[in-house]
């Protein structure tokens, strides 16, 4: 049965952590399944009983929120969730993590295994005999979470009227700081190790100053038993890349030449990021890589946001990120 216009919005909603979460175990979706309301989750479907559009040429204004103390409660939701779609359009780092670990608390130790050579086999086993092990063991420090945000200043006059179409677009490019900024802890993380004594090794080209294709051919050779599938590059060494006579051929750089899509003739996916140490490209195997961890998703102060209605208030996000594989990510000094 739905029920989403009688229920009564409230700033505990946001205690969890996950407003839509906490919104939908009071109006499930499943409830909306053969109606005109199917696909839209708990908070959309609030947008809509206040009548509340945030998008388009036909966007309501900032005030169409405050108007009563229930529809104040979504405002936050909505500063979260055009942050998010910002830092996701800005976001390559689903690019280069294997996997992202949720967590409540901000400790949080990762685990590590590493094989020898000869542990990386499976050999025969005969009947009866010892089955060889492969060790899995918790990394002796912590992973360092950062909170990384942004303040957001403004009072409610001058913006009340303002199109919340408008006012999105500068909440993503509020998303996009923070993308950006992560993406630089992570690229540390590649290159320096997390902490735990393991930073990638540095691979460096025969001549120094100068990236043959033969550099890249080696580099690719080293990554046994893990692939070379992504490469990230500093823009300086990127442009490097893109000028060599591999990249210039047309059968070899098919994709790039028609439809600006950058590729490796190693065929790895190739990224640029100037969070990359000047002079030097990172390697990994993507699916062996790198972990993040997040204490939760995007924050805001929604005290202040439906209390203050803005004034000051702190739009954040606390991740951190783990080498799992030492071999699986490498540095290619140019």
């Amino acid at each position: 049965m739905s029920n989403y216009d009688n229920i009564k919005l409230e700033k505990g909603l946001y205690a969890s952590g996950n407003f839509t979460k906490a919104l939908e175990s009071l109006d499930p979706n499943e409830n909306y399944k053969g109606t005109s309301l199917e696909g839209l989750d708990a908070y959309q479907r609030q947008l809509k009983r206040f009548g509340i559009r945030v998008g388009g040429s036909g966007s309501d204004v900032v005030d169409k929120f405050f108007k009563t103390s229930d529809s104040a409660v979504l405002f936050p939701e909505y500063v979260s969730r055009a942050v998010r779609q910002g830092l996701e359009q800005a976001d390559i780092l689903p690019g280069i993590v294997a996997s992202t670990t949720v967590i409540d608390g901000m400790d949080y130790r990762s685990i590590s295994s590493v094989p020898t050579e000869d542990e990386k086999e499976l050999k025969v086993v005969g009947e009866g005999a010892f089955i060889p092990e492969t060790s899995i063991r918790t990394k002796e420090n912590l992973v360092k979470l950062r909170k990384r945000g942004r303040s957001l200043v403004a009072s409610y006059e001058a913006i009340r009227f303002q199109r919340l179409d408008l006012f999105t677009v500068t909440l993503r490019q509020i998303g996009a700081y923070i993308a950006r900024t992560l993406l630089k802890d992570a690229i540390d993380v590649l290159e320096n190790g997390d902490g735990n004594g393991n930073a990638a090794e540095v691979v460096n080209c025969a001549a120094s100053g100068t990236l043959a294709y033969s550099d890249l051919v080696n580099f690719w050779n080293g990554f046994d038993p893990y692939e070379l599938n992504t490469v990230i590059a500093e823009p300086a060494v990127m442009a490097k890349l893109l000028g060599m006579e591999q990249f210039r051929d047309a059968a070899a750089g098919l994709n790039f030449h028609g439809k600006g899509d950058m590729i490796t003739p190693l065929g790895a996916k190739l990224l640029k990021s100037p969070a990359v140490s000047s002079g030097t490209l990172i390697g990994i195997d993507k699916s062996a890589a790198l972990e993040m961890v997040k204490a939760g998703e995007i924050m805001t102060e929604y005290d202040k946001l439906i209390d203050r209605q803005l004034e000051r208030a702190v739009i954040s996000c606390t991740a951190g990120f783990a080498k799992i594989f030492d071999g699986a990510s490498k540095v290619l000094s140019v």
